[in-house]
């Protein structure tokens, strides 16, 4: 199936139920697919060609989705950029994917200039679609292992490399998702997640394609607003990274919320302390907490943690996602013992076809065992994943291998700590020593404290050389700790 064909289904089955609330907008189904095909339209009629590449540099909007839908019904390739993302940085996305269009609003157009040819600008919120009428008869020959999209890395360890999704790809991760999470055309996402960040792209085809409703809100910054627009909208579905779930605990009035709608919450985008999972479903007991895990590069997906067995199984990602299979290999493709780490290495319907103009970066993670994901792991005897680090963040000191993860875990559930991040620092005799940098919850934490604690919960190898103390740790946009920056 064509990710084009989640629209386009969905309205035929549904045509006057909500499908997008932003703002005072609210779009349902029958409009957002003659918007979207209006869109089409007007592509080809300006010269967009079946696997022209089309750039949306817009924020989360009912205008992102008549712009995505819209491009994948002229067969064309959407690729989403970040739209913080500042002149240097889109230079150097736009001159690799070599986009036919670029998709904006006034809002950001003055960051586009200079960096593209004017003609090649479309305003959304100038362009008049009014005209253009009739459903999407238009057919390219596409079939589901065409690109779709190319999605590039959040680049919070190096230069973003463009993920090439096929609508097979994305397909696939979507069907597995809508399984294990139980999506219906009643489900409802608050969407706070930019749609430029795999994870928001998933929320955006699994609602769709079931025909439930995107509610999006931009405004973290002030997370009651979100939490006001949740309980006035209803939502059954919320979809956080750890920090998102960190800011409603800390800086929220989240116990004062009764969130009666509220079916379901998933977190992914890097380990969460198990100890503030504890915290918010203590508060938000109703709802069923999913842990999950996965990559740009898998279409988002690869495991997730059902509820029942979060307790029993707490800090473990779960197991593979339908459709996906996975396994722990040694640096020689050697299955791992039980306990043991090796890296996670996926097989499935979802896994790109490669990286945008890198084939030597896609013949290094694309090898005959499948998708060599970066991520070291271990699994035990019921066959729950419990990941340990990122290859390259595993810090090296002496003879030990230590999990950055471990660290941070452990010292998150230190009263007063909000969060931190634990990275190697050269070290003369041992290699590579640990630095904790933490981020205090207004209370009066020293570094002897910090140490104290360290010393009664980790053996000596583990406990940090170096302790800083920060107001807040450098973030991608998807809300990833920059761990590059603080080293």
């Amino acid at each position: 199936m064509l990710v084009n064909e989640f629209l386009a289904n969905s309205a035929r089955q549904y045509p006057n139920k909500l499908a997008v609330v932003y703002q005072k907008e609210r779009l349902n189904y029958s409009e957002l697919d003659k918007l979207s095909g209006a869109l089409a339209i007007k592509l080809v009629e300006i010269g967009l060609k079946k696997g022209d590449r089309v750039a949306l540099f817009l924020e989360n909007s009912h205008e992102y989705l008549i712009s995505f839908f819209g491009i994948l019904k002229a067969g064309g390739v959407v690729v989403p950029l970040n739209t913080q993302f500042v002149s240097r940085e889109l230079t150097c996305l736009l001159n690799d994917c070599s986009p036919r269009f670029v998709i904006a609003d006034s809002a950001h157009q003055s960051v586009l200039k200079g960096l593209i040819d004017s003609n090649f600008i479309l305003l959304i919120d100038k362009l008049d679609l009014s005209h253009y009428h009739g459903s999407w008869t238009m057919d390219y020959g596409l079939s589901d292992s065409d690109l779709a999209m190319i999605l590039y890395t959040s680049g919070t360890t190096g230069q973003p490399k463009g993920v090439m999704l096929s609508h097979k790809n994305l397909n696939a991760n979507a069907d597995s998702i809508i399984e294990y999470l139980g999506l219906c055309s009643s489900d409802s996402m608050m969407v706070v997640l930019p749609f430029y960040y795999s994870y928001g792209t998933s929320l955006l085809t699994t609602h769709i394609k079931v025909g439930g409703t995107l509610v999006i809100d931009n405004r973290f910054l002030y997370p009651n607003v979100i939490l006001e627009t949740m309980e006035k909208e209803g939502v059954t579905g919320f979809a956080g990274v750890p920090s998102h779930y960190n800011v409603l605990l800390r800086k929220s009035a989240l116990r004062k919320y009764k969130l009666s709608t509220l079916r379901y919450v998933t977190q992914a985008g890097g380990a969460m302390a198990p100890a503030m999972i504890k915290e918010f479903r203590e508060i938000v007991s109703h709802a069923k907490f999913y842990v999950m895990y996965g990559q740009t590069e898998a279409a988002a997906r690869l495991t997730y943690q059902a509820p029942e067995f979060l307790e029993k199984k707490l800090g473990s990602t779960g197991k593979a996602i339908p459709g996906v299979e996975l396994e722990i290999l040694d640096e020689q493709g050697k299955k791992v013992n039980i306990g043991e780490i090796g890296e996670i290495v996926a097989r499935g319907a979802n896994i790109m076809s490669g990286y945008w103009n890198s084939p030597e970066e896609t013949k290094s993670v694309l090898r005959k065992e499948g998708l060599w994901t970066g991520d070291l792991a271990r699994i035990d005897e019921d066959g729950f994943i419990y990941l340990v680090a990122r290859k390259k963040e595993m810090i090296k000191s002496g003879a030990n291998r230590i999990s950055p993860f471990e660290i941070e875990e452990v010292i998150c559930q230190m009263p007063g700590i909000t969060e931190c991040a634990a990275v190697g620092i050269p070290d003369e005799i041992l290699g590579e020593a640990i630095k904790l940098f933490v981020v205090k919850n207004g209370v009066n934490i020293t570094d002897r404290d910090i140490m104290f604690f360290c010393k009664k919960n980790f053996a000596s190898y583990k406990i940090p050389k170096e302790i800083e103390f920060l107001p807040s740790l450098p973030k991608t946009s998807a809300g990833k700790i920059r761990k590059k920056e603080l080293v």
